[in-house]
């Protein structure tokens, strides 16, 4: 599916990285917390190859309300190919886009006792000499429910699961609707994510406009190699100063910062 909207989260679906448990929360409506994830979601794996999920999709956009979805299939930043797909359903946009509103049109089904809905439910919660630190707590959790945390849960939670082995899981941290630009200038000073979240943060059009990010991601030393030296050239020249003589950063880096440096004084001779 190549829609318009699209997060790190929907990403690793379309590339095929979500495990069957995973697609099938996806496919019961539970997963995103806004509406344009939802869609995209049951539209990719209405055509997913395991049946059961099929069918779970199926039984998912059978209970869409229609008012909702026709109000939503009118709004601007819908795809064409999100409208066709419901047209072909027999479901067309309203005559006007009604208020906008990012609010999922379902939920799950049936949440199970235990689920992350309820884990997150309980981070605010008055601690209990019984209850696990965050840690902890997240660790007991499946792929499936800490993702659900990792889109809905507190600072605290995504502090934590944005350092996930699980890539799905960081990925869906980078996708929450809660998560503040401060953490994103946060996690791009991080040295124990993963390349990959680094990666997702400096393609962003969205984060690089922050000068902090980028100027953050060219002096992390496991910014990957080619994400670090693109971003180089928007760093003004006292950081780039800075970046020529860091032996923490990679060669390539640290000499491409130099050159800059080198040509800019020469410019003003």
């Amino acid at each position: 599916m190549d829609a318009t909207f699209r997060t790190p989260l929907l990403d690793c679906f379309a590339r095929g990285e979500a495990s069957p448990d995973v697609r099938q929360l996806a496919a019961s409506g539970a997963l995103a917390p806004r509406v344009h994830e939802q869609i995209a979601l049951l539209v990719l794996l209405s055509a997913d190859p395991d049946p059961a999920i099929r069918e779970t999709t199926e039984r998912t956009l059978a209970r869409l309300p229609a008012g909702p979805l026709a109000g939503y299939l009118a709004r601007p930043d819908t795809s064409q190919e999100v409208r066709d797909f419901f047209a072909a359903r027999g479901v067309e946009a309203a005559g006007a886009a009604p208020r906008v509103s990012d609010e999922p049109l379902v939920g799950e089904e049936h949440a199970p006792p235990g689920s992350a809905e309820e884990a997150a439910g309980e981070s605010g919660a008055e601690a209990t000499p019984l209850r696990l630190g965050t840690a902890q707590r997240l660790a007991t959790m499946s792929v499936a429910e800490r993702l659900k945390v990792a889109m809905q849960g507190s600072r605290e939670e995504r502090g934590v699961l944005i350092r996930d082995a699980n890539r799905l899981v960081s990925s869906a941290v980078l996708s929450s609707p809660k998560l503040s630009e401060s953490e994103v200038e946060a996690i791009a000073r991080m040295t124990n994510v993963s390349d990959e979240v680094l990666r997702i943060i400096g393609t962003s059009r969205a984060w690089t406009k922050n000068y902090q990010v980028i100027s953050a991601l060219t002096r992390n030393p496991k910014t990957p190699v080619g994400v670090a030296l693109t971003l180089m050239p928007r760093l003004i020249e006292r950081d780039l100063k800075m970046l020529s003589t860091d032996r923490n950063i990679p060669e390539p880096i640290r000499l491409s910062a130099r050159r800059i440096v080198v040509h800019g004084n020469e410019r003003r001779r």
